[in-house]
């Protein structure tokens, strides 16, 4: 049964293979993935380095490229198969209120359409809450119904739109 996690080591093979789909399929790749190379973080040492620098995320002295924030990233592993990943972002910059939100998520093609989003996020929202987080706000494209579906299936509210996003509130307890 699959289960969300700090990342880990232990989906190196997994996590190479779902970025290679990620690259290969139609739309373009979710950000956490567009700027890797798969080829090199075959390597043990180059996926380890990601991620050490993944789990630094969530630290105040991390630094960070202009407009990210501290944020945890969680991993929908299901043994040694890595399924998809989450973000819980701790603190909301007017960028992020427009388009991003407190939480994202992402399901390799592979893994899609099985009810794995719907639960990252219902096993994300205590995590949100220990952060001090309640309700999160999510986003999604007007165009994506099935990110909203996922919103609305964890008691998300619908409270508007910014240009092509859709804003939620989600409770978080």
């Amino acid at each position: 049964m699959p289960e969300l996690m700090l990342p880990t080591v232990v989906v190196h093979e997994s996590f190479v293979a779902a970025a290679r789909e990620f690259h290969a399929h139609p739309e373009p790749p979710p950000w956490f993935v567009a700027g890797l190379d798969p080829g090199e973080l075959a390597a043990s040492d180059a996926f380890e380095r990601y991620v050490t620098r993944l789990l630094a995320e969530p630290l105040e002295s991390t630094p960070r490229p202009e407009g990210f924030v501290p944020a945890t990233t969680l991993w929908w592993i299901d043994g040694q198969e890595f399924l998809g990943r989450l973000a819980v972002r701790h603190r909301l910059t007017p960028a992020l209120e427009d388009a991003g939100g407190h939480i994202g998520y992402d399901v390799r093609p592979s893994a899609r359409n099985r009810g794995h989003a719907t639960a990252m996020l219902r096993e994300a929202l205590p995590v949100a809450h220990r952060l001090g987080i309640d309700p999160a706000l999510l986003t999604c494209d007007d165009t994506n119904l099935a990110s909203r579906r996922v919103i609305e299936r964890n008691g998300g509210r619908y409270i508007g739109s910014r240009g092509v996003k859709q804003r939620f509130l989600v409770p978080t307890t």
